[in-house]
This record gives structure tokens, C-alpha cells and sequence, in this order.
């Protein structure tokens, strides 16, 4: 699934690591999530990272793929929250 809107919307929160308010929409990086060979997760899948927390996630540092797929689960439900917070806001 492809949503600019989502994206837009998770690359608006500050990374979800460190705080920097600069930030990507790091997609996931699990056969789960629909990732293949050249293919990007879902944008369902996505959360906020700066540049340096998106390469420490994509490359594993400190943690093995077990630990970063839970990790990412935690971030990706946090995501969630931030983003529903913000739809609250609107109105």
C-alpha cells in the first residue's frame, strides 16, 4: 500500500530515537510488513527517524534482527499514538 499522505504525515513527527525534528519515514524492513527484494514495506510500516537512526536501524548496530523487529513494533505502535494525538488536534 502507498500513502503520501501517511508519509507526509509521519516525516512531520520529530524521529521517534533521538527528537530531531528533521525526520524520514523509515519503512520496515520485515518480510511481515510486505518488504522483499526491492520492494519497500507498506507505508502502513512506516515511523520517523532522522538520517543517522534510519542507517542504525536499516544496518542493525547494537541490536540483533530479533530485537530490532520488537523494537520497531514498539516504535511503530508509538507512531500510531503520536499520529492519532495530532488527528485529535486538527479539529
Amino acid at each position: 500500500m502507498r500513502n503520501s499522505k501517511r508519509l507526509n504525515q509521519v516525516r512531520s513527527l520529530p524521529c521517534v530515537k533521538c527528537g530531531n525534528p528533521e525526520s524520514q519515514a523509515a519503512h520496515s524492513n520485515f518480510a511481515k510488513h510486505g518488504k522483499g527484494r526491492g520492494i519497500k514495506a507498506s507505508d502502513e510500516f512506516t515511523i520517523p527517524l532522522c538520517v543517522g537512526c534510519h542507517q542504525w536501524l536499516d544496518q542493525y548496530h547494537s541490536m540483533s534482527r530479533y530485537e530490532s523487529k520488537a523494537w520497531f513494533e514498539q516504535m511503530l505502535i508509538k507512531t500510531n499514538r503520536m499520529l492519532s494525538i495530532e488527528d485529535r488536534e486538527v479539529f
